[in-house]
């Protein structure tokens, strides 16, 4: 999170001018940020009530297929 914020930071008070860099970058930061979260909430013993039928190896798979997917729209976005 706190590399998002830098990011947005620069953006703002720096400057803007790779345009599709700053989207990418932020956009990377963001979801890798979402999929890590789904993850951890995924795997939490605590949580085990909610999620039945996902087991710990499926959610890894998941988190992996989607950082995956995630990077190549990155790269293909930056041109």
């Amino acid at each position: 999170m706190l590399s998002g914020i830098i990011q947005f930071l620069y953006y703002a008070l720096v400057t803007n001018f790779p345009f599709n860099s700053f989207i990418s970058a932020f956009g990377s930061t963001v979801g890798q940020f979402v999929l890590t979260a789904s993850l951890r909430s995924q795997v939490n013993p605590q949580n085990r009530e909610q999620f039945k039928t996902v087991s710990p190896q499926r959610a890894f798979a998941d988190f992996a297929l989607g950082s995956i997917v995630l990077h190549f729209f990155v790269f293909n976005f930056l041109g």
